[in-house]
């Protein structure tokens, strides 16, 4: 939905009712997607802030658009939802980029995510209020 937010350029209200009409997917995962594309959208400038700072010698306007929006998935992630193992966040960028972008698009996204978690001050043990990951769920 970021893609298309992005190459379309339409209102993310109108963008997520498409998106779920033309592809209706998981619903379990439809309260997560849609929170993801409305709050990267609102908070797309500080997002970016932290994607530039972390991605050394790489222009945002330079990266692909598959890699551009996973990081920007994954930023929103490491710093709004603590709740969402760092590990889940960044394995699940790096699949996606695996699956979705370019043939070095896995080892960018995850250097520039890790680069954010330590930033942010994410540990790898993050995730329920002790620290463990126990019963944390998917990110995706």
């Amino acid at each position: 939905m970021l893609y298309a937010l992005e190459a379309g350029g339409a209102p993310s209200e109108q963008v997520i009712r498409d998106f779920w009409r033309e592809l209706p997917g998981d619903a379990e995962g439809r309260a997560y997607a849609d929170e993801i594309v409305r709050s990267v959208h609102s908070e797309l400038e500080q997002t970016d802030e932290r994607i530039r700072e972390a991605s050394r010698n790489w222009r945002l306007e330079r990266m692909t658009r598959v890699d551009r929006n996973l990081l920007r998935i994954g930023a929103w992630e490491l710093l709004r939802r603590p709740d969402v193992p760092r590990a889940v966040i960044l394995d699940e960028a790096v699949e996606l980029a695996k699956r979705y972008g370019a043939s070095e698009s896995s080892a960018f996204v995850n250097g520039v995510l890790d680069r954010i978690a330590d930033d942010c001050g994410r540990a790898d043990g993050d995730g329920g209020p002790d620290g463990s990951t126990e019963g944390s769920q998917n990110a995706g």
